[in-house]
Formats: structure tokens, sequence, C-alpha cells
């Protein structure tokens, strides 16, 4: 049954609720008798606490409680591992002793009658410090690194052939070396959390992309059952990953509850958001390629070191696409982490992909210099037909056919191929390439569909909405399946007492969560048509499952089509809401059978000005080709903000952490640079249509991460074509461009 709904560029059903004010997030909860909760961080990068100096904060006016590992209580930290958790180390265990582990932690935090008060208090709070020298950098002599263990969901080294006699003997050459910064989320809304407790149960309204796992997170930490324990939030504003883990302000906030009494709010500042939330890891690489004099690859070798701290193993999929992109008979990849005493890293968008191309793409585009070969016939030389890694076929692959229209939209053709050829008056033009991909990701999830007496049909899951438009997108598949208007469904999210779904996350809520939206609406039908045939006044009483059809949202019998019964006729008979459950129905022999991934080419106009090193991306355009398209407006505006982020990760973004203590020096928005409107030029979105039946029941792949994982080396070659000066370090910044 269709009614045309999947494939429409419609409207965000959510959004009038936004623009209105009506829409409500972790912090707009507010309880009665609530109190508001201030974390103090640690001010050395290494050590101990030695001494916390309470007397004169709790004498000032409307401070309710002053809590840290001297009068916390000791918390059961159960074991409790997440899809979305480090598989290797323990978290961090919050005022339980007074170890020192990065600056910033969390060492106190004030309770009191109102926000100002509880800034100034823990602002007075005095703590001393016994201080080391902590190793913040993975270039510090001290630093060493270690290969994640095997239980890390990464594979640290992978090979195959000999590519090191292979590089060693290839015609042509090239072996560098490339550097991304760390990065800090700063989505708009702040992470916040409201804690209230009734006895023994806890009602946490909380910013996070994964309700159910901040559940089980909770239960273990505090040693209760899960079912005591109810995860709140409707809407985020922003997150980028930055809220699937569950971090320490939550168990802070459920702690300050529990010790006062009362209810408690605990809103981050943007400070503080840099310092406890996870980050994009820094990550050095090494990128050697041999090939032919005609181009054809015969080696090879990327080697990456990333970040993470002492207490956890994060890793990411950051050498992972080098063994399916590219044809190539000899290939090794390597990855080793530094643990380092900062917090642990996180997810974040485009995680392990997007730090693996801008090293991997910057490369072919210096070996297509190199051999005087064009960029994107460099890359048509040396395009697969299977994963060479696993032998598997790819389910669909259209790469090349996102170069040919992205070029056509580009105009590549008008590329003078010479570096420093191309000028708009005394501003040097550069035109750059690069691809993209993503894997498909596809995890268990569940969906209740609720027929109403009223013909409304409600639809529940414990997913979450930080922006891409999860409302309106699973409305439209819910509509579709059961050949409905959208105007009589209702989805709901964001609750966990809702049926459990995977992490909003890793662009898979649309091939999960929608699977198992479709199967609960399928479902619904199904029981939709034994109340219908059950009731003797309806019109197709007692008739068999072949004799029936659907016709939009009315079920007839085959022989006699003028004569139907509505879904509000069904509801409205049945007297009571008709309910369905459903999941995500996925082979599990086809991932065995296929290599799964969504690919992209990202092409890139930018302006340098010669005198003054500044660069300015004039034109964007990425083509995608990521299966079946639900909705293209929301589609489009995925790709925009993942180009956008692109930007600020190639010429913008980078957190500084200061050697002496681990402070991160632009901790705030002033210094810490991100896009703005007039950072952006035009973005030309397109996707080319790719049936893909294998992924997931409805055919997509996902678009949150691939937008983004192009375009920091389609910019970076793209500077090399304007100006001849090769940038291997993220950001690129004036001062990159000056000293070259």
């Amino acid at each position: 049954m269709t009614t045309g709904m999947i494939g429409n560029p419609v409207l965000r059903v959510d959004g009038r609720a936004k623009v209105t004010g009506a829409a409500r997030y972790a912090a707009d909860f507010n309880q009665k008798n609530q109190l508001y909760a201030v974390i103090v961080g640690a001010t050395v990068g290494l050590g101990r606490v030695t001494a916390i100096d309470v007397a004169s904060v709790s004498r000032m006016p409307g401070v309710v409680a002053v809590i840290s590992h001297l009068n916390a209580p000791k918390l059961a930290y159960g074991t409790h591992k997440g899809s979305i958790d480090p598989a290797v180390g323990e978290r961090l265990h919050v005022l339980q002793d007074n170890q020192v582990r990065f600056f910033g932690q969390p060492i106190a935090v004030v309770v009191a009658e109102s926000l100002d008060i509880a800034e100034r208090a823990a602002a007075e709070l005095k703590v001393s410090y016994s201080r080391q020298q902590p190793v913040i950098d993975p270039k510090d002599p001290k630093a060493q690194q270690v290969t994640p263990d095997p239980r890390g969901r990464v594979h640290a080294d992978r090979s195959r052939g000999n590519a090191d006699a292979a590089v060693a003997s290839a015609p042509v050459k090239i072996d560098e070396r490339y550097d991304t910064a760390r990065e800090n989320h700063n989505p708009m809304e702040p992470h916040a959390t409201i804690a209230a407790w009734n006895g023994n149960r806890l009602t946490l309204w909380s910013k996070s992309q994964f309700v159910v796992n901040e559940q089980a997170e909770i239960a273990a930490i505090f040693g209760i059952p899960v079912q005591q324990v109810q995860v709140v939030c409707p809407f985020i504003g922003g997150a980028f990953g930055t809220s699937l883990r569950t971090w320490p302000h939550v168990t802070l906030a459920a702690i300050a509850a529990r010790h006062v009494g009362r209810p408690v709010k605990l809103v981050l500042s943007r400070k503080q958001m840099f310092f406890t939330t996870g980050h994009r890891p820094r990550t050095l690489q090494r990128v050697a390629l041999g090939a032919t004099s005609d181009g054809k690859l015969v080696s090879l070798i990327q080697e990456a070191n990333g970040e993470t701290s002492r207490y956890e193993q994060f890793v990411e999929a950051v050498t992972s696409a080098t063994n399916y992109m590219v044809s190539c008979p000899n290939v090794s990849t390597r990855y080793r982490l530094s643990p380092l005493d900062t917090s642990t890293p996180t997810y974040m968008r485009g995680p392990g992909e997007a730090t693996n191309m801008f090293a991997l793409e910057c490369a072919l585009d210096e070996l297509s210099y190199k051999l005087g070969i064009d960029p994107i016939e460099l890359r048509r030389r040396n395009e697969p037909t299977v994963d060479e890694e696993t032998q598997k076929p790819f389910s669909s692959r259209s790469l090349m056919h996102c170069y040919t229209e992205g070029a056509e939209r580009f105009g590549w053709a008008r590329r003078d191929p010479k570096p420093r050829s191309m000028r708009d008056g005394r501003l040097l033009i550069g035109y750059g390439v690069a691809s993209a991909t993503y894997p498909v990701f596809y995890a268990p999830a569940n969906a209740l569909a609720r027929l109403l007496p009223s013909g409304i049909v409600e639809v529940e899951a414990a997913a979450s909405d930080m922006g891409p438009g999860t409302y309106t997108s699973m409305t439209q598949v819910a509509a579709e399946t059961l050949g409905l208007p959208m105007d009589q469904v209702r989805f709901r999210l964001g609750y966990s007492v809702y049926p459990a779904t995977p992490p909003h996350g890793g662009s898979m809520t649309m091939a999960s969560v929608g699977s198992a939206v479709r199967a609960a609406c399928i479902e619904l039908r199904r029981l939709a048509e034994g109340a219908a045939v059950a009731a003797p006044q309806s019109p197709v009483f007692k008739a068999s499952v072949e004799q029936l059809e659907w016709k939009q949202d009315r079920v007839y019998r085959r022989e006699n089509a003028g004569s139907g019964i509505s879904y509000r006729e069904i509801g409205n008979r049945a007297g009571k809401p008709i309910e369905a459950q459903g999941s995500s129905d996925h082979d599990p022999e086809l991932p065995k059978r296929y290599s799964m991934h969504a690919f992209g080419a990202a092409f890139i106009e930018v302006a340098v000005d010669p005198d003054v090193g500044t660069i300015r991306v004039r034109r964007t355009v990425g083509v995608y080709g990521a299966g079946r398209i639900i909705n293209p407006f929301l589609a489009r505006s995925q790709c925009i903000g993942g180009i956008v982020g692109g930007i600020g990760m190639a010429l913008m973004e980078s957190t500084a952490l200061d050697p002496r203590d681990g402070r991160i020096v632009n901790a705030h928005m002033a210094d810490y640079v991100v896009p703005v409107n007039l950072d952006i030029s035009n973005i030309d979105v397109s996707f080319v249509e790719e049936n893909d039946p294998h992924v997931n029941p409805l055919g997509v792949k996902g678009l949150g991460e691939i937008a983004i994982v192009g375009i920091a080396p389609a910019i970076a070659n793209a500077v090399y074509h304007a100006t001849g000066k090769r940038i291997r370090t993220l950001p690129i910044r004036i001062e990159n461009m000056l000293s070259h």
C-alpha cells in the first residue's frame, strides 16, 4: 500500500512547535521546588585533591549543599557498556575518590536556591591539590602508543599483499604525514539534566541521543533496577555525537537531587562542555602510495595514531575505509592509540571516516599531480568492482556516478590543472575534489503503532531527534505503510518507556527505527483487517485475507470495491485502541554477503588572497548515493549541515590545550571558531538514484555522516590547486599559508 508519502519533500511536522517555542528541551522541564546545581571542575591537569574548604561557601545565603568525594555516596557503578560506550576501560567514577585525571574533571557540585547563587558559590570554593605534570599531546616524547584491545570493535591492523615491498619498488610514490586537530561539538543546546527522585524512582529530563542507554547506565551507576529510571528527551538542540554517551553531569544531577531531597537542574556552561562531554580526537596519520606511470595503484599504506584517555580506549574507524575505497593489490593499515591525561573522546559527525578520508584523499590528489592525471580520472582508474578486502560485492556503489554528475554540475571541465593558474582579479582560484563514504549501519529497533477510535494512529519509539527531522520522516514512513494522510499519524519519541531503539547516531536511525515503524504499521494493518472481518456490521465481515484489498485508508472486498471500511470506522467499532508491536527485520546473512556503504563526491571552489593568506569557500557541490531518499527536503538539509561542519573542520575548528596543565585555552565561542553565515556561500546538493534492496527493508543508507566526510580533503586539495601549497594539517589557517 502506498500514498506516495515517501520521497516527497514534506515540511517538518514539528516545525511550528520549534519556531513558536512550544518544543520543550531538557532544561525546559522545570519542576516544583527545584534547586540548581553547578559543577566545580579541577584546575590542575593531573594529581589529587588534598583539601576542599567548604565552610565559607556553605554559609552563603541560598547555598543548600556542597557535594564532593568527602560526602558523596559511594555508588554501585555496576557493569554496563552500551553499544556507544568504549568496550575497553572503565568510565569516570565521579566524586568517588580524590584523583584528578584531567583538567576540568568534576570534583564537586554546589546546589543552591538559584543559578546565580550556585555559580557564585562554585567560583568561591577553595580547593587544594597535589599536582603532577599531565601529558596531553600525542607528539610529546612521554606519550606512548598502544595497540587497541581487540574488544574495541576496530581492527588495529589489516593487510593484503606486501605493501612495503610494493611501494619501495613502485615507479611513482608519495609518503606523507597528516595531522587533524582535536575538535569539540559545540551544538546550540548545552548539555542539561533535571533530576527528580520519587522514593527509589528517578526521572531524568536529560539531553540524550540514546535514552534507553542513559536509563540503563544511570540504573547501573546507582545500583537500582532499570525500570526505576525514566529518561525524557523529546527534542535535542543539536548534538553531532556529544550526547550519545551518558556523561558525569547526569550522575551529578541525580546525586544532588537525592542528597537534598528536591529536584535539581544542572546545565553545563559552554566552557564546561569542552572538558567532560567528549570530542573528536586529534589524530596523526601517514599515507604512502605507490603507482605505475599510468596511474594504477600498486601499494597503499595508511597508519593512524589517535588520542584517548588513560581510563578508557576510544576507538574509531580511522583506517577502515582505506581497505575498500580503491582497487589496490597491496594494502596495509595500522591503527594505534595514545593514552593521554585528557577526558575520553567520543564520536563526532563522520567519526573515523572524516579523519580517514582527509589523509587518503589528499594523498590521492597529490599523486594525481605527480602523475599529471586528472584527480577524477585517477580515481576512475582505481575504482574497484568488489570490496577487495572481503571479496564481497558491494550492495550498491555509485561513486563514479556521483563524480560524473558532480563534475557536470560543478563545471569541472573549466579547471586549468596547473596550480596558481586560475584567478579572479587578484584572488587565486582553486578547484578540489574528494570522495566520501560511510558504512550502512543497522541495529535492532522496536516500535509501537496504535489505532485510536478516532482513526488517528499513534506511533511510538524511544528514538531521538537532534535536528535531522526524525518526527517528519517517521511520520512519512508510517503514513505510507498504512495508506493514511500524514495528519492522521502522530509520531512520538524521546521517552525511555517507549519501545527500545539504537542510538540516534551513526546514520542508522532511518534504517533501524524506520524499518521498525514500518513493521509495526504492517502488523497494525493486519490487526485492523482482523477487527474489520470480525465485526458483524462490517462490509468485509467474515472475508478471508485473500479477498481483501486496501485502497488508501479503506479496506474492501476485491469483488465489491464500492463498499469498504476505513481505519476510523474500524477503530470506532473496536471501542478501544488497537496496538501492534514491530521490530526491524533484517536478514543476518545479508551483511555476510555484501559490502554495504554510502558513497559521494565533493567538489569545492576556493578563493585565496595571496597577500594575507585568507581562504574562502566560494562554491560547494555534493553528490551522494545514499539509497532511497525518504524526504529530499530533509536530506538536503542534512547534507548542508555536514558540508558546513566540513568547512569548519578544514579551516577553523581546533581545540587548543595548554601543555603546562591541560587547560583548554579556547573553551569559549570567541576563540573556538566555527563557520557562520558569512563563511558559507552557494551549496548545491543532489542525490543519484540508487535502488539497494539489500541494506534494509526501506532501502536507505543514511545521510547524517557522509556529507562531512569528503569536505575537508576537497578544500585542502582546492587550496593546493589555487596556491601550489600542500597543507597536510587541519585546520588550514592563515599562518599555514604564510609560512609555506
